[in-house]
């Protein structure tokens, strides 16, 4: 159990010693007029005389303000900081936090999307905010500023263990200290178990504490009574426990975050929930939500959330868009939303502090494990939502159990148990294979022996011998030599750079290049160019359900299309996004394919992103090796931004023209910018509404047309 403890603490004005006074200012304004004691700790052990820190605290106390005190004393020095977190919605929210630093003179900047730009204006600015998964295809990409830096904070430093984002945020840390080995870098976690071996990798000093501005209490519910250790709290008892703990918290003036263990369950707990929480909120403000949540796109998805929505409950998973998880989020901070039910990704860092938090389901599905129990350090980061400094007294943090055994097993394993250690993932294969040639590509080794040092000074050196790795990089390192991206002697080849380049795996490489290969002499259409993008391990294809047996039957129609594929249940995943993606590029409406294909319009975006990154690398790779498929390619590349067909291409670049409007005007027969300069405005008011049509009447003007950045629906949707 996390406790508050009455300190003594450091004042804001005592920071003049090494930031001007401005800056204490600027927090005083805020009204932070004292550190916390984790905060005074940091400054004592040499935060601000530019020591490495390993900050391992609970969520909300102040880990984010400490790394913003090291920031601003750089930039206020003339040097620039790097902020790295694990997704593109936190360096928004990130970005836009740091943005109130601009009256001190400080410039932020954030840097996502295209993986193969260098984006060196981002030099310009004293912060730059990305994920590990960008800054490290800035090294790759031979971005200059990133040689120069004077502090790297890394948010969630935990994650180093994550199978998926570990190897990369392992990989990015140690070249940024090779390149940098002046730099300070302050890691942030609310869960580090083995944080002195994590804190030695660094060479940082460590900074640990079970401190909270808010008291947090950890227990469990079951059968109206809440279990914490030492005590039990009834809790009036009406209907069932999640309804009760719902209606009691929103009774409080309080918020509460549901985490359940899948998004159906989140859905169902969301909808369960609006029936009885309509009467207990202002409806204005929530009725409000529910237009910006409808304004989003018409799906079903979208109108059940819509509905939640209107009662003061919502539902938040990755099926969404982006900007109904933003109108969510907006709302739950402004209080007009009482409660979210929540898939386990809102833990991993926004900023949604609620009075309790509820783990209704502390098992998840993982594969051929079946339903399997959360780890000790995932239950740490969603109860740590719990408590919102400067509204709650306490926070409040439970799990559900069925019955008393349960409630025992629960508060011995979660709430007094130990989060597990972190371990180094970089001996998986998959990521040995784009992190190996990733560091030979930009010159971090130019043989084995140097290679075999730079993996030495890794995080996964630092916990067990390197000789560990030595057979899979043996075996890695003959794949690449083998794909043409090493020659024998470790040098790269022209193609091994552009792969590292790319940012994709090098395996995807090589079956874009076998593919291409061989159908050299056979026709190449769209699905099969969709169909051999899917094949690559950097797509994550869609799963195939009872439902869907018309995948069979769209294999067998398709065949001569298709790429060869020998493991069937692969090729039905395979064929079952491809066929997405082509429903996607025939401008089928949205809310027709997520129907189709049981997805959230969330996914049908992130398929085509993802989607999109890997046919831009296909023609890439076909314009290198003069595959013969490159025009056709780069053509599609195009549609699959926008979702359109090939007749729509002369009219896609416009600002303000997206699919739909597109469609619009070459129905009404303005199929190119030719034929849209003899137009009239009143026509073209008729057809896209007054506004638009004068935004492209002035495009067409001045230039004729030109690439547009802002789109229909905000984006490409």
């Amino acid at each position: 159990m996390y406790i508050r403890l009455e300190e003594s603490m450091l004042e804001m004005e005592d920071l003049t010693s090494w930031l001007p006074r401005e800056v204490a200012e600027l927090y005083q304004n805020e009204g932070i007029r004292e550190l916390y004691p984790p905060q005074a700790e940091a400054v004592e052990k040499g935060l601000l005389e530019g020591k490495s820190i390993l900050v391992s605290v609970p969520t909300a106390a102040g880990k984010t303000m400490m790394a913003e005190l090291a920031m601003l004393r750089a930039a206020l020095s003339g040097g620039r900081s790097l902020y790295i977190v694990p997704l593109r919605a936190l360096a928004s929210e990130k970005h836009a936090a740091f943005s109130r630093f601009s009256p001190l003179g400080v410039k932020v900047g954030v840097s996502s999307g295209d993986m193969e730009r260098r984006d060196e204006y981002l030099g310009r600015n004293h912060i730059i905010v990305a994920t590990s998964e960008k800054a490290d295809s800035l090294i790759r990409n031979g971005a200059r500023w990133i040689r120069d830096l004077s502090v790297l904070v890394v948010d969630e430093i935990h994650l180093l263990d994550s199978p998926n984002r570990g190897p990369t945020l392992e990989m990015t840390i140690t070249k940024l200290l090779r390149l940098n080995p002046q730099m300070q870098i302050l890691g942030l976690s609310a869960t580090v178990a083995n944080a002195r071996e994590v804190a030695a990798w660094l060479k940082a000093e460590l900074v640990e504490s079970r401190w909270r501005p808010v008291e947090l209490k950890e227990g469990v519910i079951c059968d109206g009574v809440l279990h914490f250790p030492g005590e039990e709290v009834p809790l009036s008892r009406r209907r069932d426990d999640l309804i009760d703990l719902v209606k009691d918290t929103i009774g409080e003036g309080g918020q509460i975050l549901i985490f359940d263990s899948s998004r159906r369950n989140a859905e169902a707990t969301a909808t369960k929930l609006a029936k009885v929480v309509a009467e207990a909120i202002e409806g204005k403000a929530a009725s409000r939500l529910s237009e910006k949540i409808l304004a989003t796109g018409d799906t079903e998805t979208g109108r059940r959330l819509a509905d939640c929505v209107r009662s003061g409950v919502a539902f938040h998973h990755a099926g969404l868009l982006a900007e109904q998880r933003a109108v969510v989020e907006g709302g739950f901070r402004s209080g007009s939303i009482k409660a979210i039910a929540s898939t386990p990704t809102l833990a991993a860092g926004l900023n949604l502090p609620a009075r309790r938090v509820l783990i209704k389901s502390y098992r998840r599905y993982e594969g051929s494990r079946g339903m399997v129990p959360i780890p000790v350090m995932e239950y740490r980061q969603m109860a740590g939502r719990a408590g919102r400094p400067g509204l709650d007294p306490r926070g409040e943090a439970l799990l559900m159990a069925k019955n008393e055994a349960e409630v025992r097993d629960l508060l011995d394993h979660y709430v007094l148990g130990e989060p597990e250690e972190i371990f180094s993932k970089l001996a998986m294969e998959p990521a040995l294979r784009t992190h190996l040639l990733s560091t030979v590509a930009t010159g971090f080794a130019k043989d084995e022996e140097e290679l075999k040092r730079f993996v030495d000074s890794t995080f996964y050196a630092s916990q067990q011998e390197a000789w560990h790795l030595e057979a899979t990089m043996e075996r890695v390192l003959e794949f690449l030599i083998e794909g043409g991206m090493l020659e024998a002697d470790l040098r790269p080849t022209p193609l091994g750079e552009l792969v590292s380049r790319l940012y994709i795996d090098p395996l995807s490489a090589r079956i874009v290049v076998e593919n291409l290969r061989a159908k050299e002499k056979t026709k190449i259409t769209d699905l099969t160019l969709l169909h051999m993008i899917t094949m690559t391990p950097d797509m994550d294809t869609l799963y195939v359900q009872s439902s869907d047996g018309w995948v069979e039957d769209f294999i067998d129609e398709h065949a001569c299309e298709l790429c060869r594929e020998e493991n069937y249940d692969w090729m039905m995943r395979e064929a079952k996004t491809a066929a997405l993606l082509l429903e996607w590029i025939s401008e089928s409406e949205e809310e027709r394919i997520a129907d189709r294909f049981r997805v959230g319009p969330g996914d049908i975006r992130r398929v085509a992103e993802t989607a999109e990154w890997l046919i831009h690398s296909a023609g890439r790779l076909s314009e290198h090796l003069d595959l013969g498929a490159t025009f056709r390619i780069y053509q599609l590349e195009k549609r699959v931004h926008y979702g359109a067909g090939p007749d729509l291409l002369g009219l896609l670049d416009l600002k303000g023209v997206g699919r739909v409007r597109a469609r619009k005007l070459h129905r009404a027969g303005y199929t190119s910018i030719e034929r849209l300069k003899e137009a009239k405005a009143a026509d073209l008011a008729e057809i896209l509404g007054p506004k638009i049509a004068g935004k492209v009447i002035a495009q067409i003007r001045a230039d004729g047309g030109g690439e547009g950045e802002e789109r229909e629906g905000g984006g490409r949707w």
